[in-house]
């Protein structure tokens, strides 16, 4: 199978290089790598063009964009920019982050995972982050969930689901679209990615609202709003993120904000959210 990859970098210099090597480490390469230097005013831009010297399969695009973190919709245009200058001969597309250290089995063994499954849309491992001397889980999800930093789609089901959303909420809608159109989804906690950043470090109060959001964006409704806000703002371990939730829910909703999914797509997330949380409680 043929793997591409697809690493958005903004003001990266102290993983993008840590990254790339665990890339070309890889017992199973990729055929192309594109990392996408988003605006960067350090030293990104220097050490990317250096694994390009090196090595023919990976390239470099440069593009300016906001100097503002607003997830989803700046990385997932970086990600567009680096998309659009690939061909379409890749079996498997991955969206990686540019802060992470994967083992050297990891795209032999998503591969076969692949392989072995021809309804797999989508594989991916586990993150975890430095704590103290350990490395432990980032337990910020369900673990049957695909961390936006460390995405693979099969072909098919990436161009089923209409790639990647520019908005926050798309590395949820993209694994519910997938089952909606039927696609499974697995995830494999023998391999251990090392994420160097937590997620949210760098996010402000503006895009916190962002998450909210996207809530009313894939028709969540409110009930199933409050309840994964609820969920989401004590992992985090935040009740002021439940109420920036919340609100951001609400502006959207005022707003007549454009939903990312269809209404026959926002049942069947509705239904499918409601099934996963009786199913807690049964």
């Amino acid at each position: 199978m043929n793997i591409y990859i697809v690493i958005p970098a903004h003001n990266e210099e102290d993983f993008i290089g840590k990254t790339l090597q665990s890339i070309v480490e890889q017992t199973l390469l990729p055929k192309k790598l594109v990392v996408v230097n988003d605006n960067s005013s350090d030293n990104t831009q220097t050490i990317i063009e250096g694994y390009a010297s090196k090595y023919p399969w990976i390239t470099i695009v440069n593009i300016q964009s906001s100097d503002l973190h607003l997830p989803g919709s700046k990385i997932i245009n970086a990600f567009n920019k680096g998309l659009d200058t690939l061909d379409d001969n890749y079996s498997i597309i991955c969206k990686f982050d540019a802060d992470l250290i994967f083992p050297n089995n990891y795209l032999e063994q998503i591969t076969t995972h692949f392989n072995a499954n021809e309804k797999l849309g989508m594989a991916s491992g586990f993150c975890y982050i430095k704590k103290d001397s350990d490395w432990v889980l980032e337990n910020l999800t369900n673990k049957d969930h695909i961390r936006g930093a460390l995405k693979a789609y099969r072909k098919d089901c990436f161009n089923q689901i209409g790639k990647l959303k520019a908005s926050m909420g798309w590395d949820t809608v993209d694994e519910l679209l997938a089952k909606y159109h039927g696609w499974e989804i697995l995830t494999d906690k023998s391999l251990h990615v090392k994420h160097l950043k937590p997620t949210g470090q760098s996010y402000n109060k503006a895009s916190k609202h962002l998450q909210g959001e996207a809530m009313y964006k894939m028709r969540y409704g409110f009930w199933i709003t409050l309840i994964s806000a609820l969920k989401l703002a004590y992992k985090k371990g935040s009740f002021r993120l439940f109420k920036d939730y919340m609100s951001g829910y609400f502006r959207a909703k005022s707003n007549t904000t454009e939903f990312l999914v269809s209404k026959a797509e926002g049942k069947f997330i509705r239904d499918l959210r409601w099934r996963g949380i009786l199913n807690k409680f049964s």
